[in-house]
C-alpha cells in the first residue's frame, strides 16, 4: 500500500525529552501538512522511561493528537540512530540466490551482539551508472535493530490504538525529509537532546554513522552551571541565544556554548576524515538538524572551521502548508525533521 492514497498519515518521533507528531495528507500530488504537535517540558520529558512505560507514552501521543486535531490512526515511526546498527557489506562470488544467507553470515562478523537479539533488514545498493558491475558481487546496506527495542515501540502504539505501518531508522527519515533526491555526498548532523548523530549520505544512501553523547541538554547544563541558574531558565536562555543570533545575523558563538559543542565538531572532523580517506571522495556539504542546530550561528562556526558549506535543514521544504504558518514552522523546523 502506498502512502497518501486518499488518507492522512502520522509521522511520530519519540525522543528522550519530547514526542513530536506531524499529520500529512496528499494535495495536488504533493504531501501537505494537515497538523503538527509536540510535547515538551514536564509533560513530555519522559527521561527514557517511555521505553518501559508504554501507557505513559501512549497517553502523551494521544493527547498531542487530540490537541492538534489529528484524525489519523495510521503511523510511521523511526528508531533512534544511536540504537540501530548499520553497515555497508561488500559480497563477492555470491550467487544471487545465496545473497540472503551470505548477508546473515557477514552480519555475524560486524554486529557485536547475537543475531537472535536483532531484527535484520538489508537492501542492495545499485551500481552507479556507467560503472562496470562485477558478476556475483553485491554492495549491501545492512541495518539491525534490537528486538527488545522494536517490541517496546510496538507496545506503545498498541496501547495508543494506532496502526504502526512502518518502523525504520531515523537516518532514512532524515535523508528523505532534508535531502530529498539530492545525490551528492552530504553529512547529516542531528543534534538531539542527549546525543548527536552524524551520518554521511552518499547518493541517497547512509553509508557511515556515529553517535556522541553530547546534545542540547549538555549545552543547557553548561549554561546553567555558568550562570548559576536552573535548567528551565538555562533552556530559555539557550533558545534566546539561538533566535537572537538568527534575527540579528550574528556570527558569534558564546564561549560557554563553544566549549560544549567542541566535542561535536571534533567528531564531525573524525567522521569526515574517516569517510574521505576510505572512499577517496569529499563530503560536499553539511546539513544540520535538531533543536540545538539553531544555536548562536552554530552553522557559521562549523562552516568557518571546516571551510565547507553548512546549512540548517528545512523539513517543510517539500511539503505544502499554509503560508501564514511559515514563521512558526521556520522556528520549530529543525526539531521536526
Amino acid at each position: 500500500m502506498g502512502l497518501f492514497s486518499g488518507e492522512r498519515y502520522l509521522g511520530i518521533d519519540i525522543g528522550t525529552s519530547s514526542i513530536k507528531i506531524v499529520e500529512l495528507r496528499k494535495e495536488k500530488g504533493r504531501p501537505a501538512l494537515s497538523s503538527y504537535g509536540f510535547s515538551e517540558g514536564k509533560e513530555g520529558n519522559l527521561n527514557m522511561d517511555w521505553q518501559n512505560n508504554p501507557k505513559k507514552a501512549a497517553q502523551a501521543i494521544n493527547r498531542i493528537r487530540q490537541e492538534a486535531g489529528m484524525s489519523s490512526r495510521q503511523a510511521v515511526a523511526a528508531l533512534p540512530t544511536y540504537a540501530v546498527f548499520s553497515s555497508v557489506l561488500h559480497l563477492t562470488n555470491v550467487d544471487k540466490k545465496e545473497v540472503d544467507s551470505a548477508v546473515r553470515w557477514e552480519a555475524k562478523k560486524v554486529i557485536p551482539v547475537p543475531l537472535e537479539e536483532m531484527i535484520l533488514d538489508w537492501r542492495r545498493i545499485e551500481d552507479e551508472p556507467g560503472q562496470p558491475s562485477q558478476p556475483n558481487s553485491f554492495k549491501i546496506l545492512l541495518t539491525g535493530a534490537p528486538r527488545g527495542l522494536v517490541k517496546k515501540y510496538i507496545d506503545i502504539f498498541k496501547e495508543a490504538q494506532i496502526n504502526l505501518l512502518s518502523l525504520e531508522t531515523e537516518t532514512f527519515s532524515l535523508t528523505r525529509s532534508l535531502l530529498g533526491k539530492d545525490k551528492s555526498t552530504i553529512m547529516l548532523v542531528e543534534l538531539g537532546t542527549s546525543t548527536t548523530d552524524i551520518t554521511v549520505v552518499d547518493k541517497g544512501i547512509p553509508v557511515l554513522s556515529r553517535s556522541i553523547d553530547v546534545g542540547g541538554l549538555t549545552i543547557t547544563k553548561a549554561i546553567g552551571d555558568n550562570l548559576g541558574v536552573g535548567m528551565e531558565r538555562a533552556e530559555q536562555f539557550k533558545y534566546d541565544i539561538g533566535v537572537n543570533a538568527l534575527e540579528n545575523n550574528q556570527d558569534v558563538v558564546p564561549k560557554t556554548i563553544l566549549e560544549t559543542i567542541n566535542p561535536v565538531l571534533n567528531e564531525v572532523k573524525y567522521v569526515m576524515n574517516m569517510f574521505e580517506s576510505k572512499n577517496n571522495k569529499r563530503v560536499e556539504k553539511i546539513v544540520l538538524s535538531g533543536g540545538a542546530s539553531l544555536l548562536a550561528s552554530f552553522s557559521g562556526h562549523i562552516a568557518k572551521t571546516l571551510d565547507l558549506n553548512v546549512i540548517v535543514g528545512d523539513p517543510w521544504n517539500r511539503l505544502v502548508y499554509p503560508i501564514d504558518l511559515k514563521p512558526v514552522l521556520d522556528e520549530i523546523g529543525p526539531r521536526m525533521s
